[in-house]
């Protein structure tokens, strides 16, 4: 089994009303498949794209294909999302998407070395960091 690498987190929804939604979204990274992210949004939606798109987008605006990054001042990401459906654009709290970056990038190195521990100390990471899948 592989350990799947988890982040639960809020995203305004942008939309033409007044006020933009808070929806709840997951973001998810398999070690087998290291470089990709999967963003799962309200209704089953899932959107896979490069673990790479998001950060650098965090940096600087990037896009590839049907997704758009882009930083909004020092705490806040947007990302915008165009379908055959529309466009959806989300905000974001860096915050959360700084947390699961670095556990994907923690569980990278610890799975190309064999084996997972808590950097610095070489003990097991808490089983609280991932999920099982």
């Amino acid at each position: 089994m592989s350990l799947v690498i988890q982040e639960h987190a809020r995203a305004r929804l942008i939309t033409d009303g007044p006020d933009p939604r808070l929806v709840p979204v997951e973001l998810r990274c398999d070690p087998d498949e290291p470089q990709t992210v999967h963003l799962g949004l309200p209704g089953g939606v899932d959107w896979a794209f490069g673990r790479d798109l998001l950060e650098r987008g965090l940096r600087s605006p990037v896009a590839r294909g049907n997704i758009r990054v882009w930083p909004c001042g020092r705490a806040q990401l947007v990302l915008e999302l165009h379908s055959p459906d529309g466009v959806a654009v989300f905000q974001f709290d860096v915050a959360p998407l700084i947390r699961f970056l670095h556990r994907a990038h923690e569980e990278a190195g610890s799975a190309a070395a064999g084996n997972r521990t808590e950097p610095g100390t070489g003990a097991a990471a808490p089983a609280a960091s991932a999920t099982r899948a």
